[in-house]
């Protein structure tokens, strides 16, 4: 479902510019990073709808994030081959720029499969853990590779804070922090 989520992401796009391979290149991403680093946090989260899985989200819970795990090296080099260059510049800036100075929730990813996207399971997805940031009174940050995703952050309490230096051609990747106060969700 998350390959299908993010077939047309900008980011994955640019780091898959191959039509023919990138949903092969995007599973295994995925496959990789929920394997090797967000399933061990517990803080995965699945949305179902008749039964099958409509959409997920990746967070990691304060102080757990630190870029990638060195276990899972091979398997994003799978996913990568000769994009390998170009998804470690990714990473490598999304790592620089990562807040440090804070404890805060990190969302790693959140996927919608195409045919249920704008039905509301994202926005469930969000209210469940931003629900626990609030209790908690915990910020949240993410960076956000599609523009058009950036209101429904905002409707979330999330701001713009910056954007990924990434090289030419690379899309705009935002940078997005939410307050740890209780906003309405």
């Amino acid at each position: 479902m998350l390959a299908r989520a993010f077939h047309d992401d900008p980011a994955f796009g640019w780091m898959f510019p191959a039509q023919r391979s990138r949903h092969r290149r995007t599973r295994r991403y995925f496959l990789t990073e929920m394997h090797h680093e967000s399933l061990r946090h517990g803080a995965v989260e699945v949305a179902r709808v008749g039964g099958r899985v409509a959409g997920a989200a990746g967070w990691f819970p304060p102080g757990t994030w630190s870029g990638t795990e060195a276990s899972a090296l091979f398997g994003y080099l799978r996913a990568c081959g000769r994009q390998f260059i170009t998804a470690y510049r990714y990473q490598s800036e999304a790592v620089r720029v990562h807040p440090r100075e804070q404890p805060h929730w990190y969302l790693g990813f959140i996927g919608v499969d195409p045919v249920r996207q704008g039905s509301g399971v994202g926005a469930a997805l969000l209210r469940s853990r931003l629900r626990r940031c609030d209790e908690e009174g915990m910020p949240a940050y993410l960076e956000c590779s599609n523009v058009k995703n950036v209101p429904l952050y905002q409707h979330f309490g999330f701001q713009v804070t910056g954007a990924l230096n990434l090289p030419e051609g690379a899309p705009v990747v935002n940078t997005m922090w939410r307050p740890g106060e209780s906003s309405p969700l």
